[in-house]
């Protein structure tokens, strides 16, 4: 028994056609924003590539592109192909096609759909991409004339006062890691001295961070140097007073941006793939009503239309059984060819008209 069958007069088949044939024009735009999605995704992200980590985090633009250049040439296709089948005669040249079309268009609607997925799973991708990038950024911040770094301490500082974070994830990171260069440091203090030596690793650390941690709104000249020590600072108790430093790691604040912008992308990707379904239903439906109209034989009569010929368990076997057949038919026709008595039989190179003399007999 037919899935959700429904009846089409020739009038209802022609408005089915036409509107399906719009439909399609605005799936192609749709595959357009697809296309412009991915595009501004990559672009975001490439804009701070020097604080992530390489990964697979570009993988979710770029499936985003392809499939927004695949959605143009598939609607623009499905809109020929529905305009046409407002004829009879002109639906007679897709009709061998249309089948394969609609397959291939809902294997590339289900793409759509894990496109929106990713787009919501991504988080944790990104989040050790930032972590990684960003703990290595803040390594070097120092490094301004090391070639390939020299520019990290500007992205660093912009990153941070734009964002309003600081660290990785917190201000606390900038006590680990010397982020002051060595030229900048007076090697004849000994106050210098002593907190080199007073490192394992021969580092000049330091309980302050970069002028770009601070934050402007605070009414307090901003305190980026000796944070921990009450002593070093009038009426401050690092413990008890509010810092006037940034407190947001610049990790967390990054994956809050990028997970705004993938849960924007995500819903608006999720939209369009149920656009996207609700065209291919109604191609599936146009395509089964103009099949039986031609089985009719009759261009005016009513025909029906249908999503499944026959149900869901039905179909589901069908097709299991032709993907099981096939498989038997490559073994049959192999073993067929192993136990073929024809084969490598050497023939006669001569036919009806070449028949060979008959041998004379010698003297003995």
């Amino acid at each position: 028994m037919a899935v959700l069958k429904v009846k089409f007069t020739k009038t209802k088949r022609d408005k089915l056609a036409q509107i399906l044939w719009i439909l399609n024009w605005i799936s192609v735009a749709t595959g357009v924003i697809l296309f412009s999605l991915g595009l501004f995704l990559k672009i975001e992200i490439k804009k701070r590539s020097e604080v992530m980590a390489k990964g697979e985090i570009n993988s979710v633009p770029n499936m985003l592109i392809s499939v927004g250049v695949i959605a143009c040439i598939i609607n623009f296709l499905g809109g020929k192909i529905c305009y046409d089948c407002s004829d009879t005669t002109k639906f007679s040249r897709w009709r061998l096609v249309m089948l394969p079309y609609i397959v291939c268009t809902f294997c590339f609607t289900f793409c759509i759909l894990v496109g929106a997925l990713m787009c919501y799973t991504m988080r944790n991708e990104l989040e050790e991409s930032l972590y990684l990038g960003l703990r290595d950024a803040i390594k070097f911040y120092k490094d301004t004339d090391i070639p390939g770094r020299c520019f990290l301490k500007k992205t660093i500082d912009l990153l941070q006062i734009g964002f309003q974070c600081c660290g990785n994830n917190g201000f606390r990171d900038w006590f680990e890691i010397q982020w002051i260069s060595v030229r900048y440091l007076n090697m004849a203090s000994k106050e210098v001295l002593d907190r080199l030596k007073s490192n394992v690793d021969g580092k000049f650390l330091v309980d302050g961070v970069p002028f770009s941690c601070c934050n402007p709104n605070s009414p307090r000249p901003c305190i980026q140097y000796h944070l921990t020590n009450n002593t070093a600072h009038y009426n401050y108790d690092f413990l008890m007073e509010e810092l006037n430093i940034w407190m947001k790691g610049c990790r967390q604040a990054l994956l809050d941006y990028y997970t705004d912008i993938m849960r924007s992308i995500g819903l608006t990707v999720l939209i369009i793939w149920l656009f996207e379904i609700s065209v291919l239903i109604g191609v599936r439906y146009l395509q089964t009503a103009m099949k039986n109209v031609l089985l009719l034989g009759d261009p005016e009569c009513e025909s029906d239309g249908w999503l499944l010929e026959n149900s869901f368990v039905e179909t589901a076997k069908y097709n299991f059984s032709i993907i099981k057949n096939l498989g038997k038919a490559n073994q049959i026709s192999t073993v067929s060819e192993m136990n073929d008595p024809n084969m490598d039989v050497q023939t006669a190179n001569y036919g009806p008209d070449n028949v060979p003399s008959k041998s004379i007999p010698t003297a003995s």
